[in-house]
């Protein structure tokens, strides 16, 4: 009898793809995930497996060089985001045709956050695209979903990891895909790349504290997002206690880097297989 997997996929930009090489080891091991709960990218992958197109999906990205991934942002002079997302999500449409929620295959809830009211949004129902456009509109960046007297941006800002939507089964093991987690080792030439790039680094690593680094507004904008994240994951994770949490290092690419997916879904094939010991065996599938 295959175990049942209550899914729980985290926000974080391009490294969403990673999810998906762990839905296929799930699987792959004989797991059935009968449940998905996802913020931002998570809730697109989440979303898309539900629909029954993540395949199709999957094929996409592996089609997009790191051009054709700047060519399909839209970018716009709005002073609540500079980007419009609108090249993406008609591409994603015509893969998957109009969803609503509640007819998926599998139970899928999305993760987006009411600016006006300062309230998480749970979308179980509706629109699938207007939930997963809502979900990963990243605040700054990607323009809000103004709707019914909201403002709506990525799930992320209250709850980059949603555990606690998860109403625990007893016939399910709850699995969390954390896609912040602790930066790995990097290369001698890709780690000096790295610190040439990060303000904070290069900051700390000057003996003079005194010293004001430069920064850009962007560099401080997106630094203080990601400490928040981390923070509030952290949390999340040590008060609902999954029974397995994967993790993904935070610099394992940047934000827009769609165009590593196969690079992405390997890593997340591997770090789920380098944690799934962690089980007990009364909770790992049988063949």
């Amino acid at each position: 009898m295959k175990k049942k997997v209550q899914l729980v996929l985290g926000s974080g930009g391009a490294r969403g793809l990673a999810h998906i090489g762990v839905i296929e080891s799930l699987e792959k091991d004989g797991y059935e995930i009968c449940e998905v709960v996802g913020c931002s990218m998570g809730a697109v992958v989440g979303g898309l497996y539900c629909a029954g197109f993540l395949g199709e999906y999957k094929d996409w990205l592996a089609t997009l060089t790191r051009s054709n991934v700047f060519s399909l942002v839209d970018f716009t002079f709005n002073s609540r985001g500079f980007v419009k997302g609108e090249k993406i999500w008609t591409i994603i449409a015509k893969i998957t045709g109009d969803q609503q929620i509640e007819n998926l295959k599998i139970p899928f809830t999305a993760v987006a956050t009411d600016m006006l009211h300062m309230e998480e949004v749970h979308y179980q129902s509706g629109d699938l695209f207007t939930a997963l456009r809502a979900s990963i509109s990243i605040p700054g960046v990607f323009t809000p979903i103004i709707n019914n007297h909201t403002v709506l941006v990525d799930g992320g800002v209250l709850n980059p990891l949603p555990i606690g939507l998860i109403k625990k089964r007893e016939d399910c093991i709850t699995v969390a895909v954390n896609i912040n987690g602790k930066n790995e080792p990097l290369a001698a030439k890709e780690e000096a790349r790295e610190k040439s790039k990060n303000w904070l680094q290069k900051y700390w690593n000057n003996g003079n504290k005194n010293d004001v680094p430069k920064i850009s507004f962007f560099d401080l904008m997106n630094t203080s997002y990601d400490f928040t994240q981390d923070r509030l994951t952290e949390l999340t994770i040590a008060h609902y206690q999954p029974d397995l949490v994967v993790e993904i290092p935070r610099n394992a690419c940047g934000t827009f880097d769609f165009h590593k997916s196969a690079h992405l879904i390997t890593m997340g094939k591997k770090a789920y297989e380098n944690t799934k010991n962690k089980l007990p065996a009364s909770n790992k599938a049988s063949a």
